[in-house]
């Protein structure tokens, strides 16, 4: 029998409970052992009772689960930092198996937490910190193992990526549809982990780490939000044959550097990912032997995630019954240069204000000119006013070129307002 302690009976650790139960017999044949939680950290007693579990299973004191030689793996569902970091590296330093779902101490502490795994010879999984159900970090670690990994992009957020569906689907604006997602529980009452790209930039630094086998925290990726899209910039994409989604992008070129950032982005409508909409998930990988596939799934919720947490603690049992424990550590031998923003290149869509007048468009092209950026799509929608609006879209340029030749032409009195700045992302002038 292998006995668990569960840190957290919120949403993941109720589904982790359930699964467990309702799947016991098929649980212990796969994993050659029968698994049982032995007990429960919670402070909402009544919370575990409706569960099924006995008053004696249910714990205040992490103490009772980390004291206990009978406990071989605990299973963290708690989130955030503290205390579930140190509770973490004192159970693998009583020899206890870890498995959790949380992206936030995995991005930023996971240096530590796999360097006392390797230490205590312990076993550290979290397929669950990534795209909830979806298996993305098993495959990284072992069926991909083989294939030098090119690029990881990813939709990595649920409620974004529902913002921007209902934004194309029904043209509302952006504080409308979050307001909605609030009411429906998608959003959290404070939005900010998701809308401004920071729950995505967790999860792309992980997966980056994991492809490119070199140490990427939360601090080295670029980010930027959803905030600034308007029912305007979906409508002119739609146009130009694009949609618009909250990419996390990981890419690693010739040279063995790698870029890692998240923002939004124009996407042909003929890419994988461009289907991919409503609180959905997805992750699109391309490796030298494997070329390009995707994995697809809902990347959140009780019991999607609760089925990888159960898949990492079935895979644990098995290293247990066959002695194999630590095969697979911390995959980060390398020390990869990190390429900085302002030196990526990219195409780029501008929308911006201008006065609507003859020579305003020679005057904006001399300036792009003259910072190297060319232009290979222009679409004017004037008003009938003075100002007209100015749609572009750019050839492959260099990230600096761009903004310097935008920092001039926010000084030009024939622009009111540069309205937004979106790159683009695997089109056929930018293959990757």
């Amino acid at each position: 029998m292998i006995n668990i302690g569960l840190l957290g009976c919120g949403t993941v650790g109720s589904g982790v409970i359930k699964l467990l139960q309702k799947n016991a017999k098929t649980i212990s044949n796969r994993s050659g052992d029968s698994v049982v939680i032995k007990k429960v950290l919670e402070r909402d007693l009544q919370k575990c009772l409706d569960l099924g579990l006995n008053q004696e299973m249910i714990t205040s004191d992490f103490k009772d689960i980390v004291d206990d030689p009978d406990i071989d793996i605990v299973v963290e569902l708690m989130g955030g930092i503290d205390p579930a970091f140190s509770f973490i590296i004192e159970a693998m330093s009583k020899g206890k198996h870890v498995v959790t779902a949380n992206k936030d101490l995995i991005a930023v502490k996971g240096k530590e937490i796999f360097a006392t795994a390797t230490e205590n010879h312990v076993d550290f999984y979290f397929e669950a910190s990534v795209g909830g159900g979806i298996p993305i970090i098993y495959p990284l670690k072992q069926s991909l193992a083989g294939n030098e990994i090119l690029e990881v992009i990813g939709i990595l957020n649920g409620t974004t990526n529902y913002i921007l569906t209902k934004m194309s689907r029904e043209g509302r604006n952006f504080e409308e549809v979050l307001a909605e997602a609030q009411q429906m529980g998608y959003a959290e009452a404070d939005p900010s982990s998701d809308v401004e790209g920071l729950d995505a930039a967790r999860k792309i630094a992980i997966l980056a780490s994991i492809a490119f086998n070199s140490r990427v925290t939360l601090d080295d990726v670029y980010v930027e939000g959803i905030t600034s899209i308007a029912p305007a910039d979906i409508g002119y994409a739609a146009e130009l044959g694009y949609v618009i989604k909250l990419l996390a992008i990981a890419k690693q070129d010739e040279q063995g550097r790698i870029q890692v950032r998240v923002h939004p982005a124009f996407l042909p409508e003929s890419h994988p990912l461009a289907g991919v909409n409503d609180v959905f998930n997805a992750v699109f990988v391309q490796g030298d032997a494997v070329g390009e596939i995707m994995h697809y799934g809902r990347g959140a919720g009780q019991m999607p995630t609760a089925s990888a947490v159960v898949g990492d603690i079935i895979e644990i049992v098995r290293n247990m019954v066959h002695n194999t424990c630590a095969r697979i550590g911390c995959t980060c031998y390398e020390d990869k240069t990190l390429i900085d923003i302002n030196q990526l290149s990219a195409e780029f869509y501008i929308r911006m204000t201008v006065k609507d007048r003859p020579g305003v468009l020679a005057g904006i092209a001399g300036v792009f000119g003259s910072n190297n950026v060319s232009i290979a799509t222009v679409v004017q929608k004037s008003s009938g006013v003075e100002m007209a609006e100015l749609i572009l879209i750019t050839h492959k340029v260099r990230e600096q070129d761009l903004r310097d030749a935008l920092t001039v032409l926010k000084g030009m009195s024939i622009v009111g307002k540069i309205d937004n700045v979106i790159r683009l992302e695997g089109t056929k002038r930018n293959p990757s």
